[in-house]
């Protein structure tokens, strides 16, 4: 007998899997709270970020992707593997700024470089924005926040404005965490349940009234 959790189609075993989103949401969660806490002046330093930055910023929602990529759902499995290999980056520069790794004197370090890669995240979060659209609003609403943090971090990174871009990414972070809460929140217990315990609100927006119209 096959188990509970297998469907049987055409004499092959097809394991089902279960939504995802909710694990990397989480991560996010987690990982932006406490992020946002340094950015906010709330606490000092990077070096107790950095397992979070790595397990739940980074792993927790890689491991999400893999999953939304068995699901057939190419949208979750890049933003969730995209901003887990964000996180991996992160936590990797926050190693070598503490000095754990890369303590080779006489080389130095070119924080631009960092810019170019939150702009060029930026870039990416821009047309997954566009994406969160079709998925429900509270998903919106987490990458529209994404965008501003992604805003905030390039410009400041790049010294192309004053502290008011490191206080817009500060709060857009802040913002993404208590946003994250919910969604993940939301998804397990409206999912446990089988009603809607906890909105998220419908899909919107004009590509996705065009798909649902040739469907």
């Amino acid at each position: 007998m096959a188990d509970f959790n297998e469907v049987k189609i055409s004499g092959h075993i097809q394991e089902t899997v279960a939504n995802p989103s909710p694990l990397g949401l989480l991560g996010l969660a987690l990982v932006t709270l406490v992020a946002s806490s340094q950015k906010l002046g709330i606490t000092d330093g990077t070096l107790y970020i950095i397992p979070w930055a790595f397990f739940l910023g980074a792993l927790a929602q890689f491991v999400a992707g893999l999953f939304d990529f068995k699901h057939n759902n190419t949208f979750g499995a890049t933003a969730f593997c995209g901003y887990g290999f964000f996180w991996f980056g992160v936590a990797m520069t926050w190693m070598f700024s503490n000095g754990i790794i890369g303590t080779t004197e006489g080389i130095t370090a070119d924080a631009h470089q960092l810019g170019f890669a939150f702009l060029g995240y930026f870039i990416f979060t821009m047309f997954m924005t566009v994406g969160a659209m079709g998925a429900n609003k509270v998903l919106f609403i987490i990458f529209f926040l994404i965008d501003l943090l992604f805003l905030g971090l390039f410009m400041s990174t790049l010294g192309w404005g004053g502290e008011a871009w490191h206080e817009l990414a500060a709060y857009a972070e802040l913002g993404v965490a208590i946003m994250s809460f919910y969604g993940s929140g939301a998804i397990v217990l409206n999912s446990h349940y089988g009603y809607t315990v906890l909105p998220i609100g419908a899909p919107f927006g004009p590509w996705h009234k065009k798909a649902t119209a040739l469907k």
